[in-house]
């Protein structure tokens, strides 16, 4: 288990933000890590845009577009996450996608997000029964393969929690990610499966955007994960968006440790 990461849910209950990195450019995306930090975000996921992000809805998917549109690559982003690691040393996972990974070469992916620093990789698109091929390269480098568990994943999360690393990623609702009115699934009862098979922190994402959905999913698990709500503030403030970010993180932090 990465330290850093262990570290993130050691404070209480934890706050995650994602941001798509270079929307709107890598220049900003680092000081977005900065601000969230600075409002209390206890872990970062950094998401390495790919041309065909299969598990996220409209507003993350365009966010994808526009930074690869912008010219980002996997080592541009490598480069930021150096420079961001001389100034903090908050714990940073990347978000992405088997094709990013597998074309960039396994063993050179694992080993650079290494050496920049980073703390753990979520494939959302690689299933549990395919994961060693990434799983036993990540560890070869002290890199968490963060697990998803979904709401009908009932019979498999026994074994996805007895192998998770790092800590498991509960999704909250079926479908792709993106803001949702309500969140009618029963996350209490994902959590208390994990934790049957392993005392290892659970956090849950996809759909979640107001302090009032945050507060009653910490209610029910160890962290709370949110993407599209801040991606959507990146979208609308563009360069200005920091200030904008730096608040909400504010309030869904006080919310979640309410």
């Amino acid at each position: 288990m990465n330290k850093r990461i262990t570290d993130a849910f050691a404070r209480g209950k934890a706050f995650i933000p994602f941001i798509t990195c270079g929307d709107p450019s890598l220049k900003v995306t680092e000081e977005l890590v900065y601000a969230m930090e600075e409002a209390g975000a206890d872990l970062i996921e950094l998401g390495i845009p790919f041309s065909d992000p299969t598990a996220e809805g409209p507003v993350i998917q365009a966010a994808n577009i526009r930074a690869l549109s912008g010219g980002v690559t996997t080592d541009k982003v490598f480069e930021m996450v150096e420079k961001i690691r001389k100034k903090t040393s908050v714990p940073m996972v990347f978000m992405t996608y088997a094709n990013v990974v597998f074309s960039y070469g396994t063993e050179k992916f694992c080993r650079r997000a290494a050496e920049t620093g980073m703390d753990g990789l979520i494939l959302p698109d690689v299933p549990f029964e395919e994961k060693e091929e990434f799983a036993s390269v990540c560890r070869r480098y002290g890199l968490d393969l963060i697990s998803l568990i979904a709401p009908t994943s009932h019979e498999r999360i026994a074994r996805i929690a007895k192998e998770a690393e790092g800590f498991v990623y509960c999704v909250s609702s079926l479908g792709v990610t993106g803001v949702r009115q309500e969140i009618t699934t029963d996350v209490g009862e994902m959590v208390k499966m994990v934790k049957a098979q392993k005392d290892i922190p659970c956090a849950v994402g996809f759909g979640i955007s107001t302090p009032e959905q945050a507060e009653k999913m910490a209610s029910q698990a160890d962290g709370v994960i949110v993407g599209s709500a801040i991606v959507k503030l990146c979208e609308t403030y563009g360069e200005n968006c920091v200030p904008y970010v730096r608040e909400y993180v504010k309030r869904m932090k006080d919310a979640v440790r309410s």
